[in-house]
């Protein structure tokens, strides 16, 4: 009854006022969104570690030609195919983002021959009339040869419009390259791989101070030691660093299972990574390769529609051959980074180590695969695959702990410009209540009443998903709202004060799913203390998922019962009683 008051007179009162004012700041912004500065200024001013608490990852499936797995042939092969990625965007030759109502014309050539004949100013009305509709890509200019670059209270980020220059980390050491040469070139296959096989080579051993570590700091301590590593006289070291096409992490790490290799993509040793660049590319000594990247500039979208272009490229055109031998000339082109580090900062690198272990073995993760059934079967009865899994949390939460709490799934808004993402709650009457009659009422309802109850929670959760994507769910309105608010140096209104608003932004299961061939698996640390973060793909004929969490038993519980619920819903579905 409080909240609902606090939340009447917001309506009428000030949330009214900072609507109508949150209007008028968006008619006089149309080159952006109004969440674009917002959803920024959020991820630059949060003072946690980007490592565990930001980055994501994504773990590439093997190329499927296994002598290509080698970790030298697979680094060049991904080096190359990316570094094409990257031309074709710069010089706007890349195909862009577009949902087709109609598939069909997604391989026409009359449709792509119709759109290149129009005026770019027009070229959007031409693909709207034939129901395809153009994605934002703007994010795609801070996919390379950016950092985020720390400083006091919020972060910058940093983008070199000119780099021709690799960064290459191995056992904590730094090496930069050219990729490029002064005409665009790309490096031939064979020098790439002179230039790896130079670094592994020199790099035998660990440094004394692995300057990376100070990437797995808190925000501000971290702004305050870069500072000090500028004024020591790290400056030109650093800006080829930030201004890095991307970073490439050789791992001398050979993960035996795909627990492992997670821990080594979401957060790895410390050392042989630096989380701030936009995207780190790495390869573990088995050829296992994998993304990580910083979360402030952009979101999945840019980052997989990178990871497919290159997954396709590398693996049915392949630069390099196994049997390809480097170049014998002398790499004379490759420089090791040398930085000069005082008694302050070797102090900052030892607390920052001594942190960033104790944080990392908190972290548990875990993959889980159901496969009685996938997204082919649930398609078949008629109901959203991405529902069947968001329900199938619903029911083993409340089967582990006998209760509902806040959830989040993250939808792309990129239909609109400088979109980001909306949320999607999943958390509802509905599923609650179905989550009521398969854990606590087995037996009290016929198998046609809890079909009924999963069919309707799979409309909702359609309705929900469009809802976001279509610009119309709440959580985005109401930060900008809020941000706007603040940023005033207003009183925060009660409403955001309140404990309900509190309660549902404290998110116990986050959840996020990309869908792709290229992707093996992916996934992200919880996002409150208490939570479990699941990057979950649903294939054709199996589910899956990979979670993390802080607890560790109750994470292994909560798998358990997670192929208990996913086992209830396919007995319903088959027709048979719990």
């Amino acid at each position: 009854r409080n909240t609902k008051r606090i939340a009447k007179e917001f309506e009428k009162g000030a949330g009214k006022r900072l609507h109508r004012e949150l209007v008028e700041l968006d008619e006089k912004n149309t080159h952006t969104s109004y969440i674009s500065d917002p959803w920024f200024n959020m991820y630059l001013s949060a003072r946690e570690p980007v490592v565990l608490n930001f980055n994501p990852f994504i773990s590439l499936t093997p190329d499927p030609r296994e002598a290509y797995n080698n970790q030298l042939v697979r680094a060049t092969n991904l080096i190359i195919s990316s570094i094409k990625f990257l031309k074709s965007l710069k010089h706007n030759y890349l195909r862009p983002d577009i949902y087709y109502g109609d598939p069909k014309w997604s391989k026409s050539r009359l449709f792509k021959n119709f759109i290149r004949l129009l005026p770019t100013s027009v070229s959007w009305y031409g693909a709207y009339m034939v129901n395809a509709y153009p994605l934002d890509m703007s994010q795609y200019s801070r996919l390379f040869s950016s950092s985020r670059i720390p400083k006091l209270n919020k972060d910058e980020l940093f983008t070199s419009e000119c780099s021709r220059h690799l960064l290459v980390m191995r056992n904590g050491h730094f090496y930069v390259f050219d990729v490029l040469d002064s005409v665009d070139n790309i490096l031939h296959p064979s020098e790439i791989v002179a230039h790896l096989i130079y670094i592994i080579q020199e790099a035998d051993r660990l440094p004394e101070f692995a300057l990376s570590y100070l990437t797995t700091e808190d925000r501000n301590i971290w702004a305050t030691v870069r500072k000090q590593l500028l004024e020591a006289g790290n400056e030109e070291n650093l800006k080829k660093i930030d201004s890095a096409i991307f970073c490439l992490c050789l791992d001398n790490i050979f993960p035996k299972d795909e627990d492992e290799l997670s821990h080594c993509l979401l957060h790895g040793n410390g050392f042989n990574r630096w989380f701030d660049k936009s995207i780190s590319l790495i390869i573990t000594g088995d050829g296992r390769a994998g993304i990580n990247f910083e979360h402030s500039w952009g979101d999945g979208i840019a980052v997989l529609r990178f990871v497919n272009e290159v997954y396709r490229n590398s693996t049915r055109h392949p630069a390099l051959l196994p049997h390809s031998r480097s170049t014998e000339t002398t790499v004379t082109t490759c420089e090791r980074l040398e930085f000069k580090l005082n008694d302050s900062i070797q102090s900052a690198i030892r607390v920052a180590h001594e942190k960033f272990d104790e944080r990392k073995k908190k972290m548990s993760m875990k993959k889980f695969q159901f496969r009685k059934f996938g997204k082919d079967y649930i398609v078949k009865q008629r109901m959203s695959p991405d529902a069947i899994f968001q329900l199938a949390c619903q029911i083993t939460f409340y089967r582990q702990f006998g209760k509902v709490v806040p959830s989040y799934e993250a939808c792309s808004t990129a239909a609109f410009k400088h979109g980001r993402t909306e949320t999607i709650r999943p958390t509802s009457m509905l599923t609650k209540q179905c989550s009521q009659a398969i854990v606590e009422e087995r037996g009290k309802h016929s198998v046609a009443e809890l079909r009924n109850m999963i069919d309707e929670c799979s409309k909702y959760h359609r309705r929900l998903q469009m809802e976001a994507a279509l610009g119309n769910g709440f959580d985005r309105h109401l930060f900008a709202l809020k941000h706007l608010a603040v940023s005033r140096g207003e009183p925060t209104p009660d409403f955001f004060l309140d404990t309900a608003y509190q309660k549902i932004n404290h998110n116990v299961i986050s959840t996020s799913t990309l869908q792709s061939p290229a992707v093996n698996l992916g996934g992200f640390g919880p996002v409150v203390s208490d939570g479990f973060g699941i990057g979950y793909h649903v294939s054709d004929t199996w589910l899956g998922c990979n979670a993390t969490s802080y607890l560790d038993e109750e994470l292994q519980e909560f798998l358990r019962c997670l192929e208990y619920s996913l086992n209830d819903i396919f007995d319903i579905l088959e027709g048979r009683p719990l």
